[in-house]
């Protein structure tokens, strides 16, 4: 199945700068048939772990997050940048190859003890998913699994997951 997903990926050279392979799942969406099974397949990798509520990572893991949600009858919960998110908050700064960022989140989104499945588009060098879990976690939160569509492996960013289940839709062993 890896192997369907990654024909429906499209792959952008040099963008956003030279030497980058871009992996563009916009191709995967709009196709009704690959967008559903991609839903599926997600789904599958958690219908049989007891989740609370799924939180998605701004703004492609609303995408699948919102879907995951619905499909395991949970809640959804929303992992935004600074100044996005109307009622107050608690934040986690973190560190990018080029500087610092920070992810918000709810403070009354999730309650001590629920369990949480943490998804994005994308796992990269991992910096994003993980601030999102310890953000999780400083709400009360226990992350029993993270999901992303696309894991670029080469990149080492699973490594900072010890401890946690990660799934991914596919994977890429160099750019």
């Amino acid at each position: 199945m890896e192997e369907y997903f990654k024909q429906k990926i499209r792959n952008v050279p040099d963008f956003p700068k030279k030497g980058i392979m871009f992996r563009d799942i916009t191709t995967l969406l709009k196709d009704k048939e690959s967008f559903n099974k991609s839903a599926i397949a997600l789904y599958n990798f958690s219908k049989d772990v007891p989740i609370d509520k799924v939180v998605g990572i701004d703004s492609r893991g609303f995408i699948f997050g919102g879907i995951l949600a619905h499909l395991l009858g949970t809640g959804f919960v929303l992992v935004r940048k600074p100044g996005k998110l109307p009622a107050e908050t608690l934040s986690q700064s973190y560190t990018l190859e080029y500087g610092e960022d920070t992810l918000e989140i709810h403070k009354d989104a999730i309650k001590p003890g629920e369990r949480i499945l943490l998804h994005d588009d994308l796992l990269a060098t991992g910096g994003t998913a993980r601030a999102a879990c310890d953000l999780i976690e400083k709400a009360g939160g226990i992350v029993v699994q993270v999901s992303f569509i696309i894991e670029l492996a080469f990149l080492g960013g699973k490594d900072r997951f010890g401890g946690y289940i990660v799934n991914s839709l596919v994977s890429y062993d160099s750019e």
